[in-house]
Formats: C-alpha cells, structure tokens, sequence
C-alpha cells in the first residue's frame, strides 16, 4: 500500500532529524556513513560515534580557507577527528565565532584521496537544514542493520543527490482578499514546497494585465528589516517601496520568499551580523561560517509566476543575479526598475559591498 514516505517526504524527516541533533545514514555505492550535524550533535552521541570508526568533521572549503586547512576536494575538507577532540572542539571548527579570540585550532589533518562524495551531500543536508555546514561524519559497515537496530534513516545517496539540486515543486494553497495600506485590492497567494520546507508567498495588487509586462519584485524575507526596522539593511524600505510602487500603478505582485539571511536561515545570519561586528563584512561572513556569498534559489520565484499566468515583467531590483535567473526559467525580463531606498549610515557598508562583490546596481 502507498503508505509509506516518498524521498521528499522521507527529506524533510533527515533535515528535521539533524536539527534535533539525531545521526542519518548515507548509502553509496558499495559504502555508507553515519552523518550527525557538528551543532546540534549531544556528546554521548558523539562517543557513539566514536565507537564505530575514525570519524571525519566535513567543511565546506570555504570554512577550511578561514581555519587554513587543506581542502583536498576542493569544495569539501574531511578534518580527521584528534583522539582527544571533544564537541567544544568540534563546535569551534564549525563555528567561527571564537576565531579571532582563539586563532590556533590546529594543526588539522585532512584526508585525502577516496570519494568525498558522502561527505560533500552530508553538507548540503545541513544547510537544508539550515544548520552551521559542518558534519560529522563515519563509516559503517552495515547500514540497513544499524539503521534497524538504533530506528535511524538511511538514505540512498544515489538518489537522494539530484534530488537535492532540484527546484522543489510549488503547490498553491490558498488566496484571499487582504486590503493593504497600499492597495484595497489585494491578494495574498500561499504556495507550499512538496518537500516540506517553507511555504512562499505571493501579493497581488490589483489585477495584473497577463498579456503585457506585469511590475514585479522577488522579495527575501528579513525578519530584521521588513518586521523590526532595521538599520543594517535596506529590505524594509525596499518591501514597502516596491508595494507603495504597484499600488500607485494599480497592479503588480510582488513575490515573498522564505529564503532569510540570502537562504541561510536567521540563526546563521545572526552568526554573520556577530562577525559583521567583529570587523567582517557580509561575503567575508558568510564564507568564515561555510556559506558561499548568497544560498538563494530564485528559481522558485520563477515558478511562482508561471503559476500565476506571468510570464513577463519589469522586475523591480537592483541585483543582476535575479533577472538572469529568471531569464534562464522562462520568465522574460523586459525591464529593469531600479529599487534604491533606504540607505542609512549603518548600512552604508553593507550597500557598497553589495555593489563591489555581488553585482548589485545602485
């Protein structure tokens, strides 16, 4: 009987598993590990895994760079674990917030030679997770057998690899009318991801005409600026200026995507505004945490306007990156609008960064 979890459903359990600090099993061709999250792995966990064999701590490279350790893989290093690392250790290779205080973490020893692939796809699971990308990681001899005996997941890497690389598919919920300051004709789309992660949203204002280019905007949410007012960004300003804009031409949608922190979640984006503090700028966090400079999938924006019946539109932004990938999803992108709101002295930096190391026109 179908009852039982497809690998989307059976997805959303491993991320859920490893944010609460319970190991999964990878199985490859001919090998298979045991994966447990580097920040919400429990010590006695962590002795268990011990128990079983040598255990690797997987990093981005990335991460490796900052701790200056050889990233024989080249986007994965697999930092052999000291016989006398404990968790704190572990948790300071995976978190850089201590780095400057405590500089000398090594020497590390990282493997190489072998097949990284395991450790490479227990990354990407963590940042599905919207977890530090650090993993512990060992190999098993039997994996269905312990995946019995201890009521683990096991995973079968082959297929759950470009499973991961695809855009989940969007279901549409539901839509009402929701009155805005801006508009009192407006609708609020939910979407849901098949794979169970969070849902995206979609407000339209009046009634776009399909057949020409509909005024639009793809929005990450930022729970610090669009909900607090903060001063570091500029996404509160931008929000309320792209809807102020549809509502005074009397139709647009405007596209919120749960993807916090350029996709890292807000406790990792939290971490960054903590090295932000300390003198980085937001790449350089990004990539001291493991994350490269912006995790986002605005293929999702894409999808959402397919559903809708949009398939042009002037697309209000100022990064380059959003009309490309529109673009290469069907979306004609007839006009760039430009959105420059909200500059302040806190955010003056940030603004120039933006420009000089991700593109974004101001």
């Amino acid at each position: 009987m179908p009852l039982g979890p497809d690998l989307s459903e059976t997805l959303a359990r491993a991320r859920s598993d490893l944010r609460m600090g319970v190991p999964v099993l990878l199985a490859g061709e001919g090998v298979a590990v045991l994966v447990a999250a580097a920040e919400t792995l429990g010590p006695e966990r962590l002795a268990a895994l011990r128990a079983l064999d040598e255990v690797d701590l997987a990093l981005t490279g990335r991460r490796a760079a900052t701790l200056k350790a050889r990233a024989y893989d080249g986007d994965v290093a697999r930092v052999a674990l000291p016989a006398d690392a404990d968790l704190a250790w572990v948790r300071d290779l995976a978190d850089p917030k201590e780095d400057l205080a405590r500089p000398m973490k090594g020497p590390l020893r990282t493997r190489r030679g072998g097949d990284a692939s395991l450790h490479r796809l227990a990354l990407v699971l963590c940042k599905a997770a919207r977890l530090l990308p650090a993993a512990l990681v060992v190999p098993v001899a039997d994996a269905d057998a312990l995946a019995a005996a201890e009521g683990l997941l096991c995973l079968d890497a082959r297929a759950v690899a470009p499973f991961l690389e695809r855009v989940p598919a969007l279901r549409k919920v539901v839509a009402a009318n929701v009155p805005l300051r801006v508009s009192d004709t407006a609708r609020l789309h939910i979407f849901r991801p098949e794979d169970g992660s969070e849902e995206h949203y979609a407000i339209e204002i009046g009634r776009p005409d399909r057949a020409a280019p509909v005024l639009a905007r793809l929005h990450s949410a930022c729970f610090t600026g669009d909900l607090l007012g903060s001063l570091k960004c500029d996404c509160g300003p931008q929000l309320n200026a792209a809807l102020a804009q549809m509502g005074d031409e009397g139709a647009g949608v405007l596209l919120y995507l749960n993807q916090e922190g350029r996709g890292i979640g807000l406790a990792n984006k939290m971490r960054a505004y903590a090295l932000q503090d300390q003198g980085f700028d937001t790449v350089e966090a990004n990539h001291r945490l493991g994350f490269e400079d912006d995790e986002r999938d605005f293929r999702l924006g894409a999808q959402i306007l397919d559903a809708l019946g949009i398939v042009s539109v002037r697309l209000l932004t100022n990064n380059p990156a959003k009309i490309a990938m529109m673009r290469q999803s069907g979306i004609d992108v007839t006009e760039r609008v430009p959105l420059q709101v909200g500059r302040t002295p806190q955010n003056a930096r940030y603004l120039a960064v933006k420009a000089e190391k991700s593109g974004h026109l101001f």
